[in-house]
């Protein structure tokens, strides 16, 4: 374990996905308030083709290259959601559901070709499935660490307005905030978070890093500023260990025991939480009965 621990580029990918999971939990945040946490599950899984065809197009697995194709087709599924819900009677999380199968179904279509080509199966593209941190060089390190670090500042630099835009628009307007400047900047930073973290956590499970620390958060506070750091913190322990437990074993997916950790959390939270938890509401309820038995005598 320490021979693991004292490599250093064990410990720059532990440092990235420590990284990831702050980004993750604070933008999971705002997403958990939007109440559009199938919107974060939609775009993950729509970021598959274009990391594919990304590849495809330049032959080699280039992380910044195939971060872009990943962002063009994340935005590309935002699109068609945002234009299946305004120009038919279809609702959003139905919507979501439709980009997030066809979207996903054609990345795993283009994944099997590549892989059936000649040395296609060498690409190391199943690791953006279920995320390999391991599988991580250097240079894939700083491209991660940068634009999570980017994602961090944005959310915390533009605190007040994010606070104004979730919970009054109409005040927000007012003040000449442009709701779509917000919404784009809010599209933008959610497709960010899930594109730099496919390589660690996968498509599939790069949502429940950004949902689970932030409904883990609500269970302690009530504050959106106090949440905004617990699910930052969650995030970030979450990312790190589950990365460790990854990197003691040989060729163990990491998204996997990234959810198992954040879990966990959750599971603490739900039963320990301060405002919502399952044992301060059972004492709450025997207080109050203790309080009405008395009322009565």
């Amino acid at each position: 374990m320490w021979q693991t621990l004292l490599n250093s580029n064990t410990q720059w990918v532990l440092l990235s996905t420590l990284i990831l999971g702050i980004a993750a939990g604070t933008v999971g945040c705002i997403v958990y308030w939007r109440k559009q946490s199938l919107m974060s599950d939609a775009l993950a899984h729509a970021a598959l083709p274009g990391v594919v065809i990304a590849f495809l197009l330049i032959g080699e697995k280039n992380l910044f290259i195939l971060i872009i194709g990943a962002t063009i087709s994340a935005l590309l599924g935002a699109l068609f959601i945002q234009w299946i819900q305004s120009s038919t009677r279809i609702t959003e999380d139905t919507a979501m559901g439709m980009v997030l199968s066809v979207f996903f179904g054609l990345g795993i279509m283009l994944l099997t070709i590549v892989n059936r080509s000649a040395g296609g199966n060498q690409s190391g593209l199943d690791s953006f499935i279920f995320g390999q941190a391991a599988a991580m060089v250097r240079s894939d390190v700083y491209t991660m660490l940068s634009f999570a670090l980017v994602v961090i500042f944005v959310v915390f630099v533009g605190f007040k307005e994010w606070k104004i835009y979730l919970f009054d628009p109409s005040f927000a307007k007012g003040l000449g905030l442009s709701l779509t400047w917000m919404n784009a900047l809010y599209i933008g930073l959610l497709v960010i978070t899930i594109v730099i973290g496919i390589q660690a956590v996968g498509v599939i499970l790069i949502a429940a890093l950004l949902i689970i620390p932030s409904v883990s958060a609500r269970y302690w506070t009530n504050a959106f500023k106090y949440m905004l750091v617990l699910s930052a913190v969650f995030g970030g322990i979450s990312g790190a260990t589950g990365t460790l437990i990854s990197a003691l074993g040989s060729n163990l997916p990491t998204g996997p025991f990234i959810v198992i950790v954040a879990s966990t959390i959750f599971f603490i939270s739900l039963i320990f939480g301060k405002e919502k938890g399952l044992l301060i509401q059972k004492l709450q309820w025997k207080h109050q009965r203790a309080a009405i038995k008395e009322g009565g005598r």
